[in-house]
């Protein structure tokens, strides 16, 4: 029997989130947060309204804050609730449980075995991602699915691989970690929500990082770099993602957030939004030059490659403090 959250979507027409857009710096973010935009998205729901968190991103010594969306955020901008799904049986039947109570799920799989990652992933190399399962038929061994850039289908051996089913059943060491998603009766009016967001954008601006995050991260970016060249260049793009992808992306959709709070009439002046923009831009621009370096092992005048976005932070944090607090 098949399950659906969402019956009339169909994976071969659904329409992405602007989030996703090709034109973006970072049309993909990271796999729990890209999840969550296109659920909204099919929800009828602004995610743009639930990224007041990402001021709060700080460098941690040796990579910057993986970001996601807070579910106590969900909870007060949406009525969405957020719990972990306990997994003592087979992960696949959790889900339809779930689904044939209305509730969508989030469990992590092996991308091998997810097409949508076809040219980098899809049966090319195992890695752990996050997906939400909108429809499931054992029988007919289909699942329709949100991950990464928009919403997918897939079958057959692909879902047995997914599930460690039939010809691909193996013992896991340990369970994937999944939550399921309880949804209102009613989502609350869009000035509601505006409201809400608008409070909880100052409640994140008093939890931002003290000191500038980009400029600590600058001070030993340039023996960072020196050392991966000694080491296989995927160690690099595994830097890079958790430095200055997840910097990159956090402030370009923070500009996202801010931009869309001016356009509800409720959000900062503009000089945040280009603020955070420069941030996103800057980090693009400085990845390249880094795998450059990286290549020809030449790692002279890489200290002030982030000059401009720590500038863009200081702007950013000193305008967000105009906002009034009360």
């Amino acid at each position: 029997m098949s399950h659906a959250i969402f019956p009339d979507l169909n994976p071969a027409t659904y329409q992405r989130h602007s989030l996703h857009s090709a034109e973006r710096d970072w049309p993909e973010t990271n796999c729990y947060l890209d999840v969550w935009i296109e659920l909204l998205n099919a929800m009828g729901l602004p995610p743009e309204a639930c990224l007041g968190s990402l001021i709060t991103q700080d460098f941690e010594g040796d990579q910057f804050t993986f970001f996601k969306v807070p579910l106590e955020d969900l909870e007060t901008l949406f009525d969405i609730r957020v719990t972990e799904l306990a997994i003592y049986k087979r992960v696949e039947d959790h889900i339809l449980e779930q689904l044939s109570r209305g509730r969508l799920s989030l469990v992590e799989v092996d991308s091998y075995y997810l097409p949508d990652t076809q040219g980098f992933g899809y049966k090319q190399a195992h890695g752990k991602t996050s997906i939400s399962v909108n429809r499931l038929d054992l029988e007919a061994r289909t699942m329709d699915y949100f991950h990464g850039l928009s919403f997918y289908h897939l079958e057959g051996d692909d879902l047995d691989g997914i599930f460690q089913r039939g010809a691909f059943a193996r013992e896991l060491p340990f369970m994937p970690y999944a939550e399921f998603i309880k949804l209102p009766d009613q989502f609350p009016a869009r000035e509601m929500v505006v409201e809400r967001c608008r409070a909880l954008l100052k409640r994140h601006i008093r939890r931002r990082p003290k000191e500038n995050p980009i400029r600590s991260f600058a001070a030993v970016m340039p023996d960072h770099v020196e050392g991966l060249a000694q080491q296989p260049f995927e160690a690099f793009h595994l830097y890079a993602f958790n430095t200055l992808r997840q910097l990159g992306a956090n402030f370009e959709l923070y500009a996202s957030h801010l931009s869309w709070l001016e356009e509800q009439n409720s959000g900062p002046v503009t000089e945040a939004t280009e603020a955070a923009r420069q941030i996103s831009q800057t980090c693009k621009t400085v990845q390249f030059q880094l795998a450059r370096a990286v290549m020809r092992k030449k790692f002279q005048n890489l200290d002030h490659l982030l000059d401009s976005a720590i500038d863009a932070w200081d702007e950013l944090v000193q305008t967000l403090d105009t906002i009034p607090q009360s």
